[in-house]
């Protein structure tokens, strides 16, 4: 006689069975499924004695399926949106998707980020700390210590690669930003890209930020050719791809759940978006910071989305009273802001195709919806005044407003690669005093967020006030799609999950958190919280060159936010010894999750021979190239900032002559060309988009082989200095000139170098770039040298 268990198994089968969700003896399969260890191993191969096929019978056939009635799961994850910018949040821009999606769903008020890109992006994916994944910073200023090394280990596997093996078909899209820097070329290794991260399928680029009217892409691990579209827009693009493949696999697999990630650059700078976006918002930021985040805190107070009698935090000190400013500084503020309420509201709205599509395949019901506004706080990396051009910022050069407001018409436009005045920051961070990279305030780690799933989830249109941060994310999908944490996944032992299910929350608003201690560090900005308190201490803010003391000396705060919701009551003097129980779980925690020592670098860190990570150029002073080469982004490429170099390329000039691309990097807010214009050889500098310096001979090459040479004479004496260049034709100099600036950091995140061609944006609009750009001779050999 069969157990009572047993019966009850049995019978539950056999009714999903009349149900038509799946056959008895596939779920009876499934059921004895060891999940904790992936893949799955199959079983083993029968041996047969007979000799004919139609005397024996095959053995069942072996197929992993994810469990009966698992969701499809998707996680929408923007960039660098604050907690007080959506309405759904008490913002000022409309996102009526978020609405749709929070109006059936529930609306998370304590949920967490880390402060910045890939941080958050690498324990969102893998439920683990970002220390613990390897991710301290973002790729770019990995280090050589354990918890900042930017490559995460196999012990550490993705969220993604999970369900993968559980039988999900997974594709990600848009912005990556956690591959190793030093692994982004074609040369590989491939691990750490998204492909080999769990996706079936990638769209999108591998870095932090894009140009979004020209991006760099890689559909998998291979490049994607731009169309030829003035109205292009990557927004637009990867959502029709995104819709795309949801209609696809419910067409080919509709039994097959899928997991989608889908993470704009938006609204990460640049903010790029069409003018009939931007022209929606004109005058709607006229009242300025200040107003904006007392209007703010009294929406969310009025819809419930923060504590009756909440203060407004003070804003930082650098922050000046919009009431003083300027009637140009005003206006050209205005404007930057109206342009990222469109870029805000665009995305919202391609994120609406995206459910729509979901909705077409009649698959919305049983889908689990992550709705992340922001994956950490709003950007302050404009500074005070804004940027007409991103890389300013990262090349230490101040951008004045008499200079900005010469392209305010354009701003936003294919022309600008722009960022807004650190004060919007702060508004669209509201109720709270800082921004993104501040890990010790809730400006730069609180996020709204929102979760949709009507078929797991009855409560509908609620709030949720549990803490809980992005490593939570993977144990709830885990638990919803009723799949154990792995043990041992890909023949590598796993490192236990460390976030917590959010399930509980799901119906029940007013039980007790389970998320009770948490940790946050971004470049010596750090905190605590524990227990409905929080300590931490600013290091440094983001338009801070210097930290504020060394970090044994870092003036810490503390706040119970059990009472004080937006950190506005700072008790540090009042309750010393509650201030030194968290500093000392700091540490415990610290020590725990690899965050020790702390690394407050920031601009030596951009530096691999510095802050001690491999270098795929290390010790090497020159590197030989052919036509074909392209899309070397700037951490795999010879690095020609701040020394002397020399270009030496062998050309075949077909008869009409030679025009295009010979050699270039970078593009049009910062980079350097050696090309050829009706059949003249040219050396072109472009100092971030303000200035060029071109050296042209005044013949044209002749038809046939030729050798084309450009020396740059480094004036020395520190960063960025000048210097003088020489070009010459088959030994003989045609052409000499001054190079007064030169980009002492870096030319782009996602313009690239290439030979024969100009991906992205031009470096020289007078040749273009992509096929336009295109060398019309033959280039055999490139080689480039520094000293």
């Amino acid at each position: 006689m069969k157990a009572p268990g047993t019966i009850s198994k049995l019978l539950m089968l056999a009714l999903l069975a009349a149900l038509g969700i799946a056959s008895p003896s596939a779920l009876l399969a499934a059921e004895t499924l060891d999940r904790t260890v992936l893949p799955i191993p199959e079983p083993a191969r029968p041996f047969y004695t007979e000799l004919d096929a139609r005397d024996a019978t095959p053995p069942p056939r072996f197929e992993v399926k994810a469990p009966a009635g698992a969701p499809n799961v998707v996680i929408i994850l923007i960039d660098d949106v604050g907690f007080g910018a959506s309405e759904t949040f008490g913002g000022p821009v409309p996102m009526p998707t978020l609405d749709r999606l929070a109006d059936s769903g529930l609306r998370y008020n304590n949920f967490h980020t880390t402060a910045l890109c890939s941080p958050t992006r690498m324990a969102l994916k893998t439920g683990r700390n970002h220390h613990s994944a390897e991710t301290g910073s973002i790729m770019e200023t990995a280090t050589a210590f354990p918890g900042n090394t930017g490559q995460v280990p196999n012990s550490v596997a993705p969220l993604a690669e999970m369900l993968r093996l559980n039988g999900y078909s997974t594709a990600a899209f848009g912005k990556w930003h956690e591959t190793a820097a030093w692994e982004t070329s074609v040369a590989g290794p491939f691990d750490r890209w998204p492909t080999h991260q769990g996706f079936d399928k990638f769209y999108g680029f591998i870095g932090g930020e894009t140009n979004q009217w020209a991006p760099f892409l890689f559909d998998g691990v291979t490049q994607v050719e731009l169309p030829d579209d003035p109205k292009y827009h990557f927004l637009t693009d990867m959502t029709d791809k995104t819709v795309a493949w949801i209609k696809y696999q419910k067409a080919m697999t509709p039994d097959k759940p899928f997991f989608v990630y889908y993470a704009p650059g938006a609204t990460h700078a640049p903010h790029h978006v069409p003018q009939e976006w931007i022209a929606r918002w004109q005058g709607r930021f006229d009242q300025g910071w200040d107003t904006l985040r007392e209007q703010t805190l009294a929406r969310q107070i009025q819809a419930g989305v923060v504590p009756a009698g909440t203060k407004l935090a003070p804003k930082p000190e650098a922050i000046k009273d919009w009431a003083t400013l300027s009637a140009d500084e005003k206006r050209l503020f205005a404007r930057q802001a109206e342009v990222f309420a469109a870029f805000l509201e665009m995305t919202d709205h391609e994120i609406g195709r995206v459910v729509q599509a979901i909705g077409d395949v009649g698959a919305l019901d049983n889908t689990l919806i992550f709705y992340i506004v922001g994956d950490n706080g709003s950007s302050a990396e404009g500074g005070m005044n804004g940027l007409f051009n991103e890389y300013t910022y990262f090349n230490g050069v101040q951008e004045q407003v008499p200079d900005l407001l010469k392209v305010i018409d354009v701003w936003g436009g294919p022309e600008t690669y722009p960022h807004m005045a650190a004060g919007w920051a702060v508004a669209f961070d509201a109720p709270f005093e800082w921004t993104k990279q501040v890990a010790s305030s809730f400006g730069g780690t609180r996020n709204g967020m929102v979760v949709h799933w009507p078929k797991g989830i009855e409560s509908k249109g609620e709030l949720r006030s549990q803490f809980h941060h992005v490593i939570d994310v993977a144990p709830t999908v885990l638990e919803a799609a009723r799949l154990p944490e792995p043990k041992v996944v890909n023949g590598t032992p796993q490192a236990p999950i460390e976030g917590v299910s959010m399930t509980y929350t799901f119906d029940n608003a007013t039980a007790k958190d389970r998320h009770t201690t948490q940790y946050f560090e971004i470049f010596g900005n750090r905190a605590i919280y524990h227990d409905g308190w929080l300590a931490g201490t600013v290091h440094k803010a983001p338009w801070e060159q210097q930290v504020r003391h060394p970090l044994l000396d870092d003036v810490w705060e503390l706040y119970d936010v059990r009472a004080d919701f937006s950190l506005a009551n700072d008790l540090a003097a009042t309750n010393p010894a509650k201030l030194a129980e968290l500093q000392a779980v700091f540490m415990e925690e610290a020590a725990k999750y690899h965050v020790l020592p702390i690394d407050d670098r920031s601009i030596e860190r951009a530096n691999p021979a510095i802050a001690g990570r491999p270098d795929l150029m290390a010790g090497r002073t020159s590197l030989t190239l052919a036509e074909g080469m392209t899309g070397m982004m700037e951490n795999v490429f010879l690095n020609v900032k701040n020394k002397s170099k020399t270009i030496t390329a062998e050309v075949e000039v077909p008869q009409g002559g030679a025009n295009g691309a010979i050699l270039v990097q970078g593009g049009r807010f910062g980079g350097w060309a050696l090309y050829a214009k009706d059949g003249v050889p040219a050396y072109d500098y472009n100092f971030l988009g303000m200035q060029h310096t071109t050296i042209a001979g005044t013949s044209p090459l002749a038809p046939g082989k030729a050798t084309i040479r450009f020396e740059f004479a480094y004036d020395g004496g520190g960063l960025g200095k000048g210097g003088t260049g020489t070009l010459f034709v088959n030994d003989q100099k045609v052409a000499e000139g001054r190079i007064e600036h030169t980009e002492p950091m870096i030319f782009s995140a996602d313009e690239t170098a290439d030979v024969g061609i100009d991906l992205g944006t031009p470096v020289v609009e007078a040749i273009g770039s992509e096929a336009k750009s295109r060398f019309t001779g033959e280039i055999p050999k490139v080689t480039i040298e520094v000293k």
